[in-house]
């Protein structure tokens, strides 16, 4: 059983809901991960039940950091990505304190990738501005100058090829195109390319279950900041949860 030391992070996604107690001080899981699945129509209420349920599940009774497909501002939520739009406009952390009877923060779900990795993973201890890119069905993007975290940053919309960049170099746009590692890293390469004009970088980190398998594809990328596969992997949203969780 976990204790209080530990708060509870909780990734929500698209398909799969999350969690386990986070060992803050060394940045990795205190257990073994729980995974549920997402309700096909993803609204709040069906959402808060859900997390309630694996709560049960996980028996850890510490504070909750919880993240969202969203941007989150003052823990409400002004946009829906994989959930339902019903989300836009709710106080999630309102909403998710009064379901568990805990202290709880809600946070988007790349910025807190981001917070792990920085804290725990790729990123600690760089200096200047360093970007986390999230792949996956769409691109996530979390952006920190000298470790502090500028939230609900939507780099994933940049416009590129006539639409967001993330129509054109999604983790699942790869898939859905059967392209090549070789095209598909060019197409994240162009990407990151824009991302660098932007705001250049001293860091640029690649997470989302892709970057697993880093070594197919950031190989053949070469653009002038340096570009690392993330360390916490699919763990890295549950981590930053638990780190911004309330008391953490």
């Amino acid at each position: 059983m976990a204790t209080f030391d530990h708060p509870v992070g909780i990734d929500i996604g698209g398909t799969g809901i999350k969690g386990a107690p986070v060992d803050v001080e060394r940045g990795e899981l205190a257990t073994e991960r729980l995974r549920l699945l997402t309700p096909k129509r993803a609204t709040p209420e069906a959402v808060a039940d859900v997390v309630t349920h694996l709560l049960k599940e996980l028996d850890a009774p510490g504070p909750i950091g919880i993240t969202l497909p969203a941007v989150v501002r003052g823990g409400v939520v002004r946009t829906a990505s994989n959930i339902d739009h019903s989300w836009i406009g709710i106080d999630a952390a309102a909403l998710f304190a009064e379901t568990t009877g805990r202290p709880v923060a809600v946070m988007n779900d790349a910025d807190a990738a981001g917070v792990a990795e920085i804290n725990c993973g790729a990123g600690r201890e760089k200096e200047g501005v360093v970007i986390m890119v999230t792949l996956g069905t769409g691109i996530g993007s979390a952006v920190f100058t000298d470790g502090v975290l500028v939230p609900n940053s939507e780099l994933g919309h940049l416009p590129l090829h006539h639409g967001d960049a993330e129509d054109w170099s999604a983790e699942s746009v790869h898939e859905h195109d059967d392209l090549s590692w070789k095209k598909w890293a060019h197409r994240v390469q162009t990407y990151l390319e824009l991302v660098e004009r932007v705001l250049w970088p001293e860091l640029i980190i690649i997470g989302g279950g892709v970057s697993k398998k880093a070594d197919k594809f950031l190989p053949r990328i070469e653009i002038d900041t340096p570009v690392v596969a993330a360390e916490l992997h699919n763990d890295a949203g549950i981590i930053g949860a638990a780190l911004a969780a309330p008391h953490a």
